[in-house]
């Protein structure tokens, strides 16, 4: 089942549209006779190249943003147990603030991330709003009696959180290159229907089922492949199997551990 899950996510309305135009060229093509044995390698520079250039690009991306990630949950954790830790009396209350503060911190990291354009700026807000409650309350710290060395950490611990959210949130608003991507578009639209002459070449002399499955595979292949840049382009959409999804009620059901 999640084979075929995966396969949905690459085959979908564009796929279906490609194809039949591609198969549509190619059999105008071979009804009226018109063949041309066109080089194969301009599909390579002008199409596949461009498009995995995008998907290692993109993946990473990704790859870095799972690293910022990283680093907010690691320092949120550590901000949590020196709280917890790092004092020789026990504060429950405080420590359940700190928990909250964290919980709350995370969820509107991942509202901020799936947000639409318009809504990014006031998820934005939120988001430093709760930045600022964690630095209230490590300012609490001082006053119940942390020492000025483990404090400096402490800030140093929220910085780094505020320094990965900031790179996560350059990872979400820049993409790859948008002409980049509009070219690859136009020459996955286009180059089923220009090498239709060509699939006409290599399959006239054989059946026109078995003629068509040249242009078939090369467009699923050819929109595959975009397809799957699509769901690398935005790590944080929920839609594509390989997208960061940030758990902040595991994270902060775990700090206890």
């Amino acid at each position: 089942m999640k084979l075929f899950k995966s396969l949905f996510l690459i085959l979908n309305y564009k796929t279906i549209i490609i194809t039949m135009l591609s198969l549509g060229a190619t059999y105008l093509c071979l009804d009226f006779k018109w063949t041309a044995d066109l080089p194969q390698t301009l599909i390579g520079i002008a199409v596949v190249f461009p498009i995995v250039f995008s998907i290692g690009v993109a993946y990473q991306r990704r790859e870095n943003a799972l690293k910022d990630y990283s680093n907010l949950k690691a320092h949120s954790r550590s901000i949590y147990l020196s709280v917890r830790d790092w004092f020789e009396d026990d504060n429950p209350k405080q420590l359940e603030d700190t928990k909250k503060i964290i919980l709350e911190l995370l969820s509107g990291c991942r509202e901020f991330f799936m947000a639409s354009k318009n809504e990014k700026i006031l998820k934005e807000k939120e988001v430093y709003k709760k930045f600022s409650d964690l630095s209230l309350l490590i300012k609490e710290l001082r006053v119940r009696g942390m020492a000025v060395g483990e404090l400096s950490r402490v800030n140093q611990y929220l910085s780094k959180m505020i320094e990965a959210f900031e790179s996560l949130k350059h990872i979400s608003q820049y993409r790859t290159p948008i002409t980049l991507r509009a070219y690859s578009r136009l020459f996955i639209i286009i180059t089923p229907i220009i090498y239709a002459p060509y699939f006409a070449h290599i399959g006239k002399n054989i059946n026109i089922i078995l003629a068509m499955v040249t242009p078939f595979l090369f467009s699923i292949v050819l929109v595959g492949l975009d397809n799957i840049q699509d769901h690398l382009e935005n790590p944080f959409d929920q839609i594509g199997e390989d997208d960061i999804r940030i758990n902040a009620e595991k994270l902060t059901g775990n700090l206890d551990l």
